[in-house]
């Protein structure tokens, strides 16, 4: 599930719902393995108007059976029947969101120091996001780039698979992977690519 993980939201497009979608269709059909919806920093949607893109979002989902996963807001991720929420460390509070939902839907969780890593062991999550690996423009609010060694020693320290995130390209992917990742994700690298399904195609090969 992990493998080819995107991250998208209508601030990736300059706030153009019709890019959006046209964008998020064709890498599902291109063979992305996960899409999480995050529509927040620099998004000019209201709530409904974002709820109403979330549920059309999840309909893209089950179309090409990719699972879907919402970014942060469990009531909005109940609300759509997502398969998935993620939390990050400055987000509501992990215990918060696992009560939640429960046996509902599985959970990520954001963790990018050795001490996160040891909490999020000890709590029944689905996969933990690290990053960023490189620097990235997508997220204002990035921790420090982490680079290679520090990802393989949170990989050599959890017990969840990790899916890397933060300035990843198909040119770097591969050295990324053999820090002992299970999957890769971003934003840019699918929703800027002037051809998706070329993008999607050329991340697959590399498992």
């Amino acid at each position: 599930m992990l493998q080819v993980y995107l991250i998208a939201g209508t601030q990736d497009v300059g706030g153009d719902v019709a890019d959006y979608l046209r964008r998020v269709e064709a890498s599902m059909k291109a063979g992305i393995t996960a899409f999480q919806f995050r529509d927040k920093d620099g998004s000019k949607l209201t709530s409904s108007e974002r709820l109403d893109l979330a549920k059309r979002s999840r309909q893209l989902a089950t179309k090409y059976n990719v699972p879907f996963i919402i970014d942060d807001d469990y009531e909005m991720a109940i609300n759509v029947h997502a398969d998935g929420v993620h939390v990050g460390q400055k987000d509501q509070r992990i215990d918060e969101v696992l009560r939640a939902v429960g046996d509902e839907m599985f959970v990520g969780y954001s963790c990018d120091t050795l001490d996160q890593i040891e909490h999020a062991n000890q709590l029944p999550i689905a996969y933990v996001g690290s990053g960023p690996v490189f620097p990235t423009g997508s997220k204002d609010d990035a921790d420090p780039v982490m680079g290679f060694v520090k990802l393989h020693e949170l990989v050599e320290q959890s017990v969840h698979p990790i899916v890397a995130v933060g300035g990843i390209t198909p040119a770097n992917a591969a050295d990324v992977i053999k820090t002992g990742v299970a999957g890769i994700s971003g934003i840019s690298m699918i929703m800027k690519s002037t051809d998706v399904v070329k993008t999607v195609d050329e991340l697959k090969r590399l498992y």
